[in-house]
């Protein structure tokens, strides 16, 4: 049995499964055309000449932090105790280092 908003229909019934299938099928449409309207959009966006992401080099966190991490690294810490001690994840101190 399913109810929602005042509306009941029991699953095990012919009329029940129906509606569900029909509220499912309905849905997917809906689904279907959002992701439709999206690839259309983002396409119109792109002949227009409009870049999606991050500008290419651009690792604004990664190059303040460069030079700390470059010496800390070279004094022999770890990453994670250079993550911890600037406040920056393990994985970004990695990048900078293998950069």
């Amino acid at each position: 049995m399913i109810a929602q908003t005042g509306l009941q229909f029991d699953l095990r019934s012919p009329q029940g499964k129906l509606f569900a299938s029909l509220m499912a099928a309905l849905a997917e449409f809906e689904r279907d055309l959002l992701r439709e309207r999206i690839r259309s959009g983002v396409a119109s966006a792109q002949e227009r000449g409009v870049k999606f992401g991050r500008q290419p080099g651009v690792r604004v966190k990664a190059d303040r932090y460069q030079s700390r991490v470059l010496k800390l690294r070279e004094e022999g810490c770890s990453y994670r105790q250079i993550a911890r001690d600037l406040d920056l994840s393990k994985n970004t101190v990695m990048e900078i280092v293998h950069r």
